[in-house]
């Protein structure tokens, strides 16, 4: 079946998807563009784990903007970004790199340095970095992004937050685990005062310390922490949410294992201790860049 005639049907499958894409909740009208479409669809399918049917739906979508519209179009941008953000999820770093590089150049070029959406970007290659065990490239990339959010948007705002936490996850990773916690503790008394504690960014920061303190052998501190973040998404979330699992997992493996853990050495593999919420990418929907749009003309 021909492009052509499969561009309804895309546009229903969206319409009626409501949730599963930022964009499927706006209006019918919004979907007229037939390129719209395909972006959207490939959101649509990277949400539902399906990784060959997203990259092909976001192929024939950048394919159609870069003729239709300039390669550096914001909206040609957003479905380089997204293509990024599906690489780096099925590890392919590579290609992941490269689409953000992309997308960066040119967000730079048409909105400058400092936009929120170059910013998101931004993060998103500190992310890549991280993966590929570039530290210095990694901290470079976070630093930008978090100083630039704080600016524009606020110290407490939830996406300078996001940056803040990622920065966590590198340290971590990388055993440095005074700065680790400083950024932790950071990003969780700015995500409890900005959205409350028993929010699920809140406690996946929660759960992050708990990782970090049980690698480090403070267990005490570990239990208390998982302990908050299972107790606060079975609250928040279903009990068989894959949050609360990870949560109720983690717990589990600390209390089977406490004995054997003050023997091993601190820097064992994460996985032993339980497992960190992963760095928080940003997706460069058309939905996401209307709301960072609106922020920015409010002032706030």
């Amino acid at each position: 079946m021909g492009v052509a005639n499969t561009r309804p049907r895309a546009e229903d499958i969206i319409y009626k998807a409501s949730g599963d894409a930022g964009c499927s909740r706006m209006p019918r009208s919004v979907y007229s563009g037939s390129w719209r479409n395909w972006s959207c669809l490939g959101d649509l399918y990277r949400n539902q784990g399906k990784p060959k049917e997203a990259e092909e739906m976001y192929h024939i979508a950048l394919k159609g903007k870069e003729q239709a519209l300039v390669p550096a179009h914001g909206s040609t941008l957003n479905t380089v970004n997204n293509l990024g953000v599906l690489y780096r999820n099925q590890g392919s770093l590579k290609k992941a790199e490269d689409m953000f590089q992309r997308a960066l150049k040119g967000r730079e070029e048409a909105l400058g340095p400092d936009h929120a959406s170059t910013l998101g970007i931004v993060n998103n290659l500190g992310i890549v970095y991280a993966g590929q065990g570039m530290l210095k490239r990694a901290e470079e990339m976070y630093q930008r992004a978090s100083k630039g959010r704080e600016k524009i948007l606020g110290p407490y705002d939830p996406l300078t937050l996001r940056t803040i936490n990622n920065f966590g996850i590198l340290y971590a990773k990388h055993n440095k685990k005074m700065k680790a916690e400083e950024m932790y503790q950071r990003a969780l008394t700015g995500y409890e005062k900005e959205l409350g504690p028993e929010h699920t960014l809140t406690l996946s920061t929660v759960n992050n310390l708990g990782v970090l303190y049980a690698n480090h052998g403070e267990l005490k501190k570990a239990e208390e922490t998982y302990q908050r973040a299972l107790k606060g998404y079975e609250k928040a979330l279903e009990l068989n949410h894959t949050l609360t699992r990870d949560a109720a997992n983690n717990l589990d493996i600390l209390h089977a294992d406490q004995d054997k853990l003050k023997e091993e050495d601190a820097t064992s593999d994460e996985s032993r201790f339980g497992s960190s919420t992963e760095e928080t990418i940003d997706e460069m929907s058309w939905a996401i860049m209307e709301c960072l749009e609106s922020r920015r003309r409010r002032g706030g």
